[in-house]
């Protein structure tokens, strides 16, 4: 199902944003290298049963913002701002790596503007990545140094060798990057800005999400998450990395749908992806 660019304007950005499918609103937020396309497949899938939101962030695809700093807090006053400016008074929020991260933010500092919750292959706000992984993250900032011949290895951090072998061209996804100098510099400062979240405070039902080979953040950081959370419960997919939906947008659909449709009172802190067919 495709749908148009459309520009919503606010909190003082101008946000570009796809808005397909019908039904009960879920914010799609994509991850740090990322913009809304990144949610095509996925969003497809979903919006055979809800109205999805997919936009780009601050200095990400075609949205425009000021030139000043920004940080989670901002990131997260965004979606709250662009939720309204749809005229919906709260939505579903799917966050994905970063995007995980101003999910957090946005259900910490926004409550009424978020009804479910899913947090996938995500991290802790407020934690820098280099502390969770410390191995990796180092050796990536080498790689992308090294760019463009480097893509093929770094592609091996975010997808299992199996579907990179069946599908090569996802390398391509890692071979640069649009942004100009000043975007990549405002990014690269959003961790670093102090932000307040306090996982407890999370009032909306949350899924935990992760892929069993996800090589970037540990699953077990993201499951972990779930502890602190009063209604949270946990989902792990056999054989997907960290772009899950890029991988298997299919399964990952599967899974949020199921989520997303289940009356209160399901079973907390339950893998509910356990058993699911490996996917490539």
């Amino acid at each position: 199902m495709s749908a148009a660019v459309r520009r919503i304007d606010a909190n003082g950005t101008s946000i570009a944003c796809k808005v397909s499918g019908g039904g009960a609103p879920v914010v799609l937020v994509h991850g740090a290298e990322a913009d809304h396309s990144m949610f095509d497949g996925f969003g497809a899938s979903l919006a055979e049963h809800f109205t999805v939101i997919a936009y780009d962030q601050r200095d990400s695809g075609g949205t425009r913002n000021p030139p000043m700093p920004y940080g989670l807090a901002e990131m997260a006053d965004d979606a709250a701002a662009l939720i309204a400016a749809l005229g919906y008074d709260r939505a579903h929020v799917f966050g994905t790596s970063l995007g995980g991260v101003i999910a957090q933010v946005l259900a910490a500092r926004h409550p009424a503007r978020v009804d479910r919750l899913v947090l996938s292959s995500t991290f802790r706000a407020g934690v820098p990545p280099l502390s969770i992984n410390p191995d990796v993250f180092p050796k990536l900032a080498a790689l992308r140094a090294g760019l463009p011949g480097t893509a093929a290895e770094i592609a091996t951090y975010f997808f299992p060798a199996v579907h990179i072998a069946a599908h090569p061209e996802v390398i391509e996804i890692f071979n640069g990057t649009s942004r100009t100098a000043e975007q990549r510099q405002r990014r690269a400062g959003i961790l670093a800005r102090p932000v307040s979240c306090d996982l407890a405070s999370i009032a909306a039902p949350t899924l935990m999400l992760v892929g069993a080979d996800d090589r970037l953040i540990p699953p077990a950081h993201t499951l972990s998450l779930a502890h602190e959370i009063a209604h949270a419960r946990t989902a792990t997919l056999p054989g997907l990395g960290h772009v899950a939906t890029l991988q298997a947008p299919d399964v990952v659909a599967r899974e949020v749908i199921a989520f997303l449709k289940t009356k209160e009172g399901g079973n907390d802190h339950e893998d509910a992806g356990e058993g699911l067919a490996r996917a490539s």
